[in-house]
């Protein structure tokens, strides 16, 4: 169940990530960052009137801690990506995302099978051809070095510190994680003087993204429950798979050859990880 579970946070992350790339084409990014954010902690509230919890101070300050993370990783990858350096930035901070729950768990006592140690040892290089461009754009590399690390520690501590939460503190943490995540994006957008008001009603794309993300972080917090973190980070960080295909699919956009051999290392990777 946690495999499954950690798929459908690795599918639901990459149709967000579709979605708001589609709508950030036509309005500011940092915008359709915020939206996402607002409108995935609604929804999760909503949620929360059915879902029984009562989480702790513990509890909650572990879902800041994700905040934090969620809303660094998230606006880095945008100044990265703003500044035309994919290339670099997204196998970066996706491979970065996989390795911290990783080193999070061995260090707090997991020693998964060895089968799930070589899927997880074919998943970041699956990770990093599949996110990766051909050309890596205008950028210079070292700042896009930068972005990637810093976006990859985010993201990485997101998973690590949900993976905190018990069962019992409900879906309230997952609500306030997106709430910090998006007051980060606003505080790092106005340090970096980059328009993050939602003027424009086309910006409203961004909550069909904040509704997929939120799916998806609620299965990734659901999946830790049942299973290993070092797996289900590890399944829900090769969600840039996810964008490639739909890409590819609804799109038309060209799978080159790197990112095929990295879908095929994807693949064999969530399989070793099953079988262990």
């Amino acid at each position: 169940m946690a495999v499954l579970l950690s798929l459908l946070a690795a599918l639901s992350y990459g149709l967000a990530d579709f979605v708001g790339g589609v709508t950030s084409k036509r309005v500011s990014p940092w915008s359709v960052a915020l939206v996402a954010q607002l409108g995935g902690a609604a929804l999760v509230f909503l949620v929360t009137l059915w879902v029984p919890g009562s989480p702790t101070r513990s509890d909650v300050a572990w879902s800041v801690v994700a905040g934090l993370g969620n809303g660094f990783g998230t606006a880095f990858l945008y100044r990265g990506l703003a500044a035309g350096r994919m290339g670099v930035v997204a196998p970066i901070s996706g491979v970065g995302a996989a390795l911290v729950p990783v080193a999070v768990g061995v260090l707090t006592g997991e020693r998964p099978a060895a089968l799930v140690w070589a899927g997880i040892i074919l998943a970041l290089p699956g990770i990093w051809l599949v996110a990766r461009e051909p050309a890596t754009g205008p950028g210079p590399l070292g700042a896009g070095l930068t972005d990637g690390v810093l976006a990859g520690l985010g993201f990485g501590s997101l998973f690590a510190a949900l993976a905190q939460i018990p069962e019992g503190a409900g879906l309230v943490p997952l609500a306030l994680n997106q709430v910090v995540a998006a007051v980060t994006i606003v505080a790092v957008a106005v340090l970096l003087r980059s328009p993050w008001l939602p003027r424009d009603p086309r910006v409203l794309g961004g909550v069909v993204s904040g509704a997929l993300g939120a799916l998806a972080t609620g299965a990734f917090l659901v999946a830790t429950h049942s299973g290993y973190l070092t797996v289900t980070a590890v399944i829900a960080s090769l969600y840039p798979a996810a964008t490639v295909m739909l890409a590819a699919s609804l799109l038309r956009e060209h799978v080159h050859r790197a990112q095929a051999l990295g879908l095929g290392l994807c693949a064999v990777a969530v399989s070793l990880v099953a079988a262990g």
